[in-house]
């Protein structure tokens, strides 16, 4: 990690100096201050037209809302997902992990990787990214979205309740359970396994109506056996089920470690035991996704990429001094 003053005069030149070559840049700050520093898109791609420049912001660089600050958690809020998050429309809540930064993470990384492409084929044209935590927000509700401006349906919290009876949270014997049974082939296999085939429905009209009938007799069933039953007897016999978990039982979980979707450091990495993280939601059949370093101490390469720029020891001393680098 690279530490620079940028509202140093020589500090933004750093930056220049190693802009010139980039790939790619991504900046978090409020729309304009990039510009304000003179950092802005058109002053880079006038030196280097191959950059891939990605602002991520909470609103976005355009509209009247531009300026505005926002964090995850008042996103969530802005775009109605809290309004329809939970089971009390009076009580309203935010999501157990921060998912919109992490969206908007995911979306830039995408859009970063299409604009790769994208200039490979176009002569080498950079472009500007431009990611609206809000856009994401709405992105990630499109089928609510759909929804509203097809019927006017505006989304209430329904907690995990769900239009189908035959899809949601049932209180086993000894835990919660997540039932989705959600077409009408799944369904009537599920009222035929559960020894209740009359209950199973021609279309989805009758499912809606009879909801309530089917419900008290899903509760009545499932909370006759334990979860770990249900989880096993239901996916094996083709419907989907999972016990609800804790996060430190996923992580147990041999499905996850079968993934590699874990990357621990056994070294002195913030803890005596060493650092496990995440590592990636993909993998590769040649390659793939790899952590080389923990997460490093701010200014950790500034030395190291500054000496890559033609800085000598003299000159990032100087620097340092001045209060151009941290």
């Amino acid at each position: 990690m690279q530490a620079l003053n940028l509202k140093h005069l020589e500090g933004r030149e750093a930056m220049l100096r190693l802009l010139d070559t980039a790939d790619v840049l991504v900046e978090n700050y409020r729309p304009g201050a990039f510009e304000a520093l003179g950092l802005g898109y058109d002053v880079l791609k006038a030196r280097n037209p191959r950059l891939i420049y990605c602002s991520l912001s909470a609103f976005g660089s355009t509209g009247p809302r531009r300026e505005l600050r926002g964090y995850d958690n008042v996103i969530q809020a802005f775009s109605g997902i809290m309004a329809m998050t939970g089971d009390d429309p009076a009580k309203p809540f935010k999501s157990g992990a921060p998912v919109m930064d992490y969206a908007a993470g995911t979306t830039a990384a995408y859009a970063i990787a299409a604009a790769l492409l994208q200039r490979e084929r176009n002569g080498g044209q950079g472009t500007h990214i431009d990611v609206s935590m809000l856009d994401v927000a709405l992105l990630f509700s499109t089928s609510h979205v759909a929804s509203y401006y097809w019927g006017g349906n505006v989304p209430k919290a329904k907690g995990n309740t769900f239009p189908f009876a035959t899809i949601g949270m049932y209180h086993a014997s000894d835990a919660p359970v997540m039932v989705a049974a959600s077409n009408l082939r799944q369904q009537r296999r599920l009222w035929t396994l559960l020894g209740r085939p009359k209950l199973a429905k021609d279309n989805n009209n009758q499912r809606l109506d009879d909801h309530p009938r089917e419900s008290a007799a899903l509760a009545e069933v499932i909370g006759t056996k334990p979860a770990a039953h249900w989880e096993e007897f239901l996916q094996s016999n083709g419907i989907p089920c999972a016990r609800i978990r804790r996060l430190d039982e996923a992580l147990a979980d041999p499905q996850v470690q079968a993934r590699r979707a874990l990357h621990r450091f056994d070294g002195p990495a913030g803890t005596p035991e060493g650092m496990t993280t995440t590592l990636a939601g993909f993998t590769f059949t040649e390659g793939g996704p790899t952590l080389s370093r923990p997460p490093q101490p701010h200014g950790a390469q500034t030395d190291e990429i500054l000496t890559s720029l033609g800085y000598d020891a003299a000159a990032i001393a100087a620097l340092r001094r001045a209060g151009a680098i941290g």
